[in-house]
C-alpha cells in the first residue's frame, strides 16, 4: 500500500532526531575521491546533501511525469547515494553523524516513515549501499582502517561482513551484472572500469577514463557507463560483460555526471535544476523537469524497482 510521501518524511524526522544534530561543516569522503582532503570530488564548504523523493507516472510512450520532490533527509550535513530497496518499500543511503564522525550506509522506511542505521563499524566506513542479487543483503565500499577501500557484502541488518573481492582495490563505485558478475569503477590515474568474476576473483580492464555512475539495463545482465572524451565530453556507452563488447547509447547531457535507468527501458539524467529522458530509438535527450522553483541542483538519482518513484540528491540554492 502507498500512502503519502509527505506523511513518511515528517514521521521520520523525529527518528531523524539524533542524526540531525550532525553540524553543517560535516566533511565526507566520496570514495571515487580519495581522502578526505582530496579536493577531486570534494566540494568547497559545508555538505548539504539531501536526498528528496518524487513520484513519477508513466505515458504510453515512455515519457515520465515527475511530482513535486518532497526532502527525506532536511538537515544539515552529508545524505546521499540513495539505493531503493528489492520491495521498493524504503531506500539504503549513505550519511555522516557527527556525533562519531562515523560515515555509515542508513536505511529509510516509507512506512511507518524511520530511519535506522545499518552499519556500524568503527573506524571503518562504507558508503553506495547496492541490494545483492540474491536479495541477501547488500554490497558496499568499505574504507577500511588502513583507507584500503573494497567491496563488502553485508546482511540486511549490518551484520556478517566479509569482503567479496579481496585483490581488487582501490574501489570506488560498482554494479552488479548479473549474481556472479561484478562491474567496478577502480580508481586510478585515470580511472578504469573493470568486470569481475566473484566466484574466481578474475578482473579484467575494459575500459579507461570513465564516469562515475554504473548502472545495470533493465531486463538484461549488461551496464551502462560514461566514457569521457580527450575534448572534455562524454558518452554513455553500453557493456556486455559476457564478452566485454560495448558500444555507445547516446551522448551524456552536457554538464550531465550520473544517471538511471528506468525499468521500462527509459534513461534519466539531470543536470543542476532540469531533468532529462531518453529511450532507445530517441533522437535525443528529452527535458521533463525542472526543479528552478525549489532551488535544486541534482547530483545523482535512482529509480524505484517499480518506476513509480524516483530518488534524487540535490543541493538547494547551488
Amino acid at each position: 500500500m502507498r500512502r503519502s510521501r509527505c506523511s513518511a518524511r515528517l514521521a521520520a524526522l523525529v527518528t531523524l532526531g539524533s542524526l540531525a544534530a550532525c553540524g553543517g561543516d560535516e566533511r565526507a569522503p566520496d570514495p571515487a575521491g580519495g581522502p578526505p582532503a582530496s579536493p577531486a570530488f570534494m566540494p568547497a564548504g559545508p555538505l548539504e546533501d539531501d536526498i528528496w523523493l518524487a513520484d513519477v507516472s508513466w505515458e504510453a510512450s515512455g515519457q515520465p511525469s515527475l511530482g513535486q520532490p518532497v526532502n527525506l533527509t532536511e538537515r544539515p550535513g552529508y545524505d546521499n547515494q540513495p539505493a531503493f530497496v528489492p520491495d521498493g518499500s524504503g531506500l539504503w543511503y549513505t550519511a555522516v553523524d557527527v556525533h562519531d564522525g562515523q560515515t555509515d550506509i542508513w536505511r529509510f522506511d516509507f512506512a511507518p516513515g524511520s530511519v535506522a542505521r545499518v552499519t556500524t563499524s568503527n573506524p571503518e566506513s562504507e558508503y553506495s549501499a547496492t541490494p545483492l542479487p540474491d536479495g541477501s543483503g547488500i554490497s558496499a565500499v568499505r574504507v577500511e582502517a588502513d583507507s584500503t577501500q573494497r567491496l563488502w557484502r553485508f546482511d540486511p541488518d549490518g551484520s556478517n561482513a566479509a569482503v567479496l573481492l579481496e585483490d581488487v582495490a582501490p574501489v570506488g563505485y560498482h554494479a552488479w551484472a548479473d549474481a556472479g558478475t561484478l562491474v567496478l569503477f577502480v580508481l586510478g590515474e585515470p580511472a578504469s572500469l573493470v568486470v569481475a568474476d566473484v566466484g574466481t576473483g578474475a578482473t579484467e580492464v575494459v575500459a579507461r577514463d570513465i564516469g562515475r555512475s554504473i548502472q545495470p539495463i533493465p531486463e538484461s545482465a549488461n551496464v551502462s557507463f560514461v566514457q569521457r572524451a580527450a575534448d572534455g565530453g562524454s558518452t554513455i556507452m553500453r557493456l556486455r560483460p559476457s564478452t566485454g563488447a560495448i558500444e555507445p547509447l547516446i551522448d551524456a547531457v552536457e554538464g550531465g555526471d550520473f544517471h538511471a535507468w528506468a525499468p521500462n527501458g527509459t534513461l534519466l539524467m539531470a543536470h543542476e535544476s532540469a531533468m532529462f529522458a531518453w529511450r532507445p530509438g530517441d533522437e535525443g535527450w528529452r527535458q521533463v523537469a525542472d526543479f528552478a522553483s525549489l532551488g535544486l541542483s541534482i547530483t545523482r538519482l535512482a529509480v524505484s524497482p517499480d518506476g513509480a518513484q524516483i530518488a534524487l540528491v540535490a543541493r538547494v540554492g547551488m
